[in-house]
């Protein structure tokens, strides 16, 4: 079975996203983004090379991709894939300097 291991960064960005959500919509919504990401992360752990390829200036982050969310469009996955299945590195919504934050090459 693939596995998904999801980095310190990803982890704070999913609390973060759900916290907001709480806040912002309500629990249920919330709940469902927690749920769609898990899905998500668990469909590129099948599917690695799913995700859009990344040129990315941090030479620990080759090979990056992207994905969104199910059902939560503006939130972006950049995962690396593994041999048994994928990092997740961060979960950041698309109205974010995300290409900066992840030191995207031009």
């Amino acid at each position: 079975m693939p596995i998904v291991k999801k980095r310190a960064a990803a982890q704070r960005d999913l609390i973060e996203h759900f916290a907001y959500l709480v806040e912002k919509a309500s629990v249920q919504v919330a709940d469902r983004y927690l749920v769609s990401a898990e899905t998500t992360f668990h469909a590129l752990a099948r599917q690695p090379l799913m995700g859009a390829p990344l040129a990315l200036s941090h030479p620990s982050l080759t090979g990056a991709r992207k994905w969104r969310v199910k059902n939560f469009d503006n939130y972006l996955i950049f995962y690396l894939p593994l041999r048994n299945g994928v990092s997740i590195v961060r979960v950041l919504h698309s109205a974010k300097d995300w290409r900066t934050l992840l030191g995207l090459e031009s």
